[in-house]
């Protein structure tokens, strides 16, 4: 069976336990998540197996920031959420009208409201920034295994390196991917967060980190719009002692999502194997031109 017949399998069934009608689903993406679009503007979320906690997770952030007028990505109120098929979370959403990836100043906007929220009354849980890497690593089947090896002693390496972050600013819910196209502005204007599902209690820093290693590991940004990003959120996270860790932690999580996407569509193996050798002193220093995955 197909990828999509699977995930579309698992939405006819999960639809039919919540009461939703799936005729006619029109899938918007597969990737790390299946997207599927449902009649009456709703979007359907299916996450990869064993990402239950997550998704409700998810659920419960998008309600509750909700109740404190921050605007993100809605859940419907009316189902129960999530419904596990197959091991498989599916989640149900409104459709965002017309958008566009939010800019570095709106991203900052967006966070600084975040950080200063009050933590919630439920289990938000804690920041894992290694969160699904080794699993990544594994399936990284279109690299050698010198290369796997290598990722395997790196993340060690990081998590030694991550024990010994010194102390920064108070921890906050933190949104946990926090990148410009996470962050959207519709055409009204209004800005809407995305992609709720590592939302946590941490530190700031590593949203912040984002928006720094999109300038400077990536280019994807001027100098002058993370000028703008560091005034606008008032710090900036690049004269911080722990930088560098947060900033090595955050480029090796997008080597090994290159590695999983690759493992899974080999089309992506030059990718993959790119951004692994940049991250090996192998291509010159940074900005990386890296092209996106999915």
């Amino acid at each position: 069976m197909s990828e999509e017949n699977e995930t579309r399998a698992v939405l006819e069934a999960a639809c039919l336990r919540a009461g939703l009608d799936p005729a006619g689903a029109e899938l918007v993406q597969l990737g790390e998540n299946a997207i599927y679009r449902l009649r009456g503007r709703f979007i359907a979320r299916i996450a990869r197996a064993g990402q239950a906690v997550a998704a409700r997770r998810e659920v419960q952030v998008a309600r509750w920031l909700e109740d404190h007028d921050v605007t993100a990505v809605q859940a419907l109120r009316d189902v129960a959420q999530p419904v596990e098929v197959d091991g498989r979370p599916v989640t149900w959403w409104h459709e965002l009208p017309p958008h566009r990836h939010g800019t570095a100043l709106q991203v900052a906007h967006k966070l600084r409201r975040l950080h200063d929220l009050p933590l919630p009354d439920f289990d938000i849980g804690r920041l894992d920034p290694f969160v699904r890497l080794p699993e990544r690593i594994d399936g990284a089947t279109t690299l050698t295994d010198a290369d796997r090896t290598w990722m395997r002693q790196h993340l060690a390496d990081l998590r030694a390196r991550h024990e010994e972050l010194p102390s920064g600013l108070p921890h906050s819910v933190v949104h946990g991917d926090a990148w410009i196209g996470n962050v959207v502005s519709l055409d009204d204007g209004e800005v809407v967060l995305l992609d709720l599902e590592r939302c946590s209690v941490g530190p700031p820093e590593w949203d912040l980190v984002s928006t720094a290693v999109k300038a400077f590991t990536l280019a994807g940004i001027t100098v002058a719009d993370y000028g703008d990003f560091a005034k606008v959120y008032g710090h900036d996270v690049m004269t911080w002692p722990g930088f560098e860790t947060l900033r090595d932690i955050r480029e090796f999580r997008l080597v090994c999502m290159a590695a999983q996407v690759a493992g899974e569509n080999p089309e992506r193996a030059d990718e993959a194997a790119l951004r692994l050798a940049c991250l090996r002193d192998q291509r010159g220093p940074r900005p990386w031109r890296w092209t996106a995955v999915s």
